[in-house]
């Protein structure tokens, strides 16, 4: 395994995946396979089959894979974003991400959350903001971090912003509600949503079904669905992120491990105990190293439960 690429490949690499994001919805309508080359402009070409320059292969089936060798320093970064740039209106995806510590924990118990993993794991949030539609939070994050879900620290577009606050906890002053950075949906519960209220500070009101404590989690995807956001990303925290989980929304499921105990604190994924680790899901995953960290990669589709891995794929060590 090569060792980490500089700035050159990594701008060069992220090109190519903001690229294969853009290029999906219109090859979703061709019947056949085809191959990318980079051209100017952070744009693909098509070219022949087996042309030497040829970085990325789209099968109507299965969408993209990449046609580097293992060796190319540009493979670990492209190969960790194609599944996502692969979704499309026809085939959507979903994606939960958190950041934990070795022991399982997203913050303290004072919600100090911000630097569990470090920055390369910060600046992935932001690609996967750039490729999705969509950015996910419950009110926690909000409360605790006070983020802007924004891209800038990458290229690429910012997506909607969609905070769950099923209980209305928040006030409106936080900087996700006050900026046109990105539209920013504000979700509670139907049944605490005001007559005639659109706005929330500055972001949209959406009120949908109480379910128990928090809100209907599938009610929210399709309401995303239907504003046409086929890439959804769900980052954080640990209960929105559960709930979409048991809920079984998410087609992946990203968790960056950092070197780091916590001791007690707020808890990372939660979901229905299981009597026998027979009964538990145990997914096909990919892992990649991002700085100290590690991040597993898990497939949770259906038709990917307990699926074994082929012996022929590569390695699935990857440092990016």
């Amino acid at each position: 395994m090569g060792p980490p690429f500089g700035a050159t490949w990594t701008d060069e690499a992220w090109d190519v995946v903001l690229a294969a994001a853009q290029e999906a919805d219109r090859l979703a309508g061709t019947p056949e396979a085809a191959a990318f080359a980079p051209a100017d402009g952070g744009r693909l070409r098509r070219v022949a089959d087996g042309a030497l320059d040829a970085l990325l292969m789209w099968s109507p089936a299965d969408g993209w894979t990449t046609a580097l060798p293992a060796s190319d320093p540009r493979r670990a970064l492209i190969d960790l974003y194609l599944p996502v740039c692969s979704a499309t209106n026809a085939r959507p995806i979903t994606v939960g991400h958190l950041g934990q510590s070795l022991d399982g924990f997203i913050a303290t118990h004072a919600g100090d959350s911000q630097n569990v993993t470090g920055e390369e794991n910060i600046k992935h949030l932001h690609r996967m903001r750039a490729l999705c539609d969509a950015v996910v939070v419950g009110a926690g994050t909000v409360a605790a971090d006070d983020p802007q879900l924004t891209t800038r620290h990458v290229s690429g577009p910012s997506p909607v912003r969609v905070v769950l606050d099923p209980t209305r906890r928040l006030a409106d002053h936080y900087r996700v509600f006050n900026d046109d950075s990105a539209d920013t949906l504000y979700v509670c519960a139907r049944s605490l949503a005001r007559e005639g209220e659109t706005h929330f500070g500055r972001a949209s009101v959406v009120a949908v079904d109480d379910c128990g404590d928090g809100v209907d989690v599938t009610a929210v995807q399709r309401v995303l669905r239907a504003r046409g956001c086929h890439r959804i990303f769900v980052e954080g925290g640990g209960v929105t992120v559960s709930m979409f989980l048991e809920a079984n929304l998410l087609d992946r499921l990203q968790i960056a491990i950092a070197p780091l105990l916590i001791g007690d604190g707020r808890p990372a994924i939660r979901l229905s105990p299981r009597l026998a680790l027979s009964d538990c899901h145990r997914p096909r995953y990919r892992v990649f190293r991002m700085g100290a960290d590690v991040l597993f990669d898990c497939e949770l589709g259906s038709d990917a439960s307990d699926t074994p891995i082929p012996a022929n794929e590569p390695p699935i060590t990857r440092v990016i």
